[in-house]
């Protein structure tokens, strides 16, 4: 069982499925020392979040393959 906790102190739950991102594939969000990028973040948004961000000039929803 992983001793990685989210920001709570609580055991990660798994936060993608299909397909499993993150940096270790695994579905958990989680970072280590073969991450230099610290891919950390795995968050559920709205609709509304996503339209609002946008706005502020930070657009979430296209793909980034850079």
């Amino acid at each position: 069982m992983s001793r990685d906790r989210n920001v709570l102190g609580e055991p990660l739950t798994p936060c993608c499925h299909s397909p499993k991102t993150c940096f270790y594939r695994d579905g958990f969000c989680r970072v280590g020392p073969d991450d230099v990028g610290v891919h950390s973040v795995c968050a559920l948004v709205t609709e509304e979040f996503l339209a609002f961000s946008k706005a502020q000039g930070n657009n979430w929803v296209p793909p980034r393959p850079e």
